[in-house]
């Protein structure tokens, strides 16, 4: 019997795969998130690099008291990552959820990097 680890993974290899083949040569707006934390990336996949990036641990975000386990700090990491994607001259990406559900944190984020002026 498979692990639950392992179904995450195969799960999150999938969106990926599927991503990859539909994006047109997009980046990718990657998405971690923990228990007390959450993460995002904008990845140019064919160059191997990573465009712009923004979390809940930065000294900033964390001096104003925000925590990472709640929707207002995804919300403030969803208008920072779409903020220094659109500096780095990215205005259309992929959003990549992982093997995460498209709801709450996640969510969040996807809603403010959108009225940030990123689309997907």
């Amino acid at each position: 019997m498979a692990s639950q680890q392992g179904l995450q993974e195969r799960r999150r290899q999938r969106l990926r795969f599927q991503l990859r083949r539909k994006s047109g040569g997009r980046p990718r707006l990657s998405v971690f998130r923990s228990s007390k934390h959450i993460h995002a990336q904008i990845i140019d996949d064919a160059q191997g690099r990573t465009l712009a990036s923004a979390s809940t641990l930065e000294k900033d975000i964390r001096s104003a008291g925000k925590t990472g386990a709640d929707v207002g700090a995804a919300t403030v990491i969803g208008k920072l990552i779409a903020e220094r994607g659109v500096a780095a001259g990215v205005s259309t990406v992929v959003f990549d959820r992982g093997s995460y559900m498209y709801h709450g944190r996640v969510k969040a984020l996807a809603e403010a990097a959108r009225e940030g002026g990123l689309s997907f």
